[in-house]
């Protein structure tokens, strides 16, 4: 019945397609064996990316005696798939290295593979380390020594003044997204590029790199540190004023934030909970201020344990993430830290976790709007509100909607907490409490999320100070 318009029909494979690294549509019962296989041989090789399968109502309700046996059919996938690094590129590398005084790294995604390589690499050279949103955790961020934190539109003045003023980048597993860059010709434009990436398609897409390889960044690194090994005697790198300047940016443009009363700030309840947890958490979150604020206060430290949905502006990633990790690791701290806006995108998933009986915490940063927008209306738009107010108008003393009687009516047990001196308390008592549990903290919705760089522009344009409270 395939395109008769049938019940419920729906050409998912085409309407996939752009959001999809491959799909199929099963119209054999017997290929589904070999479709399982090649699927997730596609979704896992490569650039890791989501593959679709499409099995239709007759195909599903067939009998068979599968074929476990099939070959793969990936001929000219396989054909497209990187080839080792060459050995002479990586030696180049090791010599603009060598020739450069203010090196840094910029690492993303593509790390998370080779975090331990990584690591490598920075003992071997002491070069410092920015990382993307995705790239958080490919390298330690407490160590502070190499760690800059984040970089791009809310990134650490450090991270961005680092890159500003670099004379070699090396962009490791990352595509140059307009929310690192901003203003593409000023992006690190006294610095030589060196980009690798496993994604062709990537090399030169919005910053035409001066060197690029386009392999496995693990294989990449595990050959470059080959080489240094072998020569770190004869290089005799030392950036050690490279980095004792940067410790200059961070200590006068430290991450900080403002204490009204006895409000509480959300930055500190995200530092509470990286202190009582010794940042071992896997953390989740939606999308908006807190999801900034979660990548700027908590140190992630190893891959993996930062789940957001990045680039793609997902509004409700947090609490189904959350799910997935706590399933697939039931013996690790998991919290979903979300705003109240992305919260609700998914709150019937609260009982899901009651269900399934999923030890997820949830800390709600809930300061009854749309913040991130409140922000951007706050700073470029005189403060005129387009419906980011996401309480009772009509009450607005009031918290609406209650999400205690959401967690209520789902059997999740849950607590409000509003003032500062009783924050540690409440949390630990989130951690401790067996099972699924929500913490609604009560925080300003006046705060911004700083520091900022505004969209398009370039690290001169960097805003440090202010907030909801001043006009602009």
């Amino acid at each position: 019945m395939i395109g008769t318009d049938a019940f419920q029909e729906t050409p998912i494979v085409e309407v996939t397609r752009s959001i999809t690294k491959h799909n199929y549509l099963v119209l054999d019962v017997e290929d589904i064996p070999r479709v399982v296989k090649e699927a997730f041989f596609i979704a896992r090789s490569g650039r890791p990316g989501p593959v679709l399968i499409d099995v239709p109502k007759d195909i599903q309700q067939q009998m068979v005696v599968p074929n476990w046996d099939q070959p793969m059919r990936l001929g000219g996938y396989l054909s497209r798939l990187p080839k080792p690094p060459n050995q002479m590129l990586l030696e180049q590398i090791i010599r603009l290295i060598s020739e450069s005084k203010k090196p840094v790294l910029y690492v993303g995604g593509g790390c998370l593979n080779s975090s331990e390589e990584l690591k490598r690499f920075v003992e071997l050279t002491g070069i410092p380390v920015a990382s993307t949103l995705m790239g958080l955790g490919s390298y330690p961020g407490s160590d502070e020594d190499f760690a800059l934190q984040m970089l791009g539109m809310h990134g650490t003045v450090y991270a961005n003044y680092a890159v500003d003023k670099s004379d070699l980048l090396l962009a490791f597993g990352v595509r140059f997204d307009d929310r690192v860059t901003g203003k593409l010709e000023a992006f690190a434009s006294r610095a030589k590029i060196v980009h690798i990436d496993i994604d062709s398609a990537e090399i030169g897409k919005n910053k035409i790199p001066h060197m690029s390889i386009c392999a496995d960044l693990k294989l990449a690194l595990e050959g470059l540190n080959s080489i240094l090994e072998e020569k770190i005697r004869k290089l005799n790198l030392d950036f050690s004023e490279w980095r004792t300047e940067l410790k200059e940016q961070r200590t006068k443009y430290p991450l900080s934030f403002k204490t009204f009363g006895d409000l509480i700030p959300p930055q500190y309840a995200i530092q509470t909970l990286d202190e009582l947890t010794g940042g071992e958490a896997i953390i989740t979150t939606g999308v908006g201020q807190h999801q900034m604020w979660a990548a700027q206060f908590y140190k992630y430290n190893r891959p993996r344990q930062w789940l957001t949905s990045a680039g793609l502006g997902a509004m409700g990633f947090g609490l189904p993430a959350a799910i997935g990790a706590a399933v697939a690791k039931p013996e690790a701290v998991v919290v979903d830290i979300d705003g109240d806006g992305s919260f609700m995108m998914n709150v019937q998933e609260l009982a899901t976790v009651r269900v399934e009986n999923l030890p997820v915490k949830i800390m709600l940063l809930n300061n009854q709007h749309l913040g991130m927008v409140v922000q951007w209306e706050d700073r470029f738009y005189k403060a005129n509100r387009a419906h980011t107010f996401l309480g009772n108008p009509a009450n607005e003393s009031e918290i609406f909607p209650d999400m205690l009687k959401f967690a209520e009516a789902c059997g999740v047990p849950a607590a409000r907490v509003a003032k500062k001196e009783e924050l540690r308390a409440a949390i630990q008592k989130m951690l401790d409490t067996p099972g699924p549990y929500l913490l609604d903290v009560i925080v300003p919705h006046q705060e911004h999320v700083l520091p900022m760089i505004p969209s398009g522009g370039a690290f001169k344009d960097v805003i440090t100070e202010g907030d909801g409270r001043t006009k602009y």
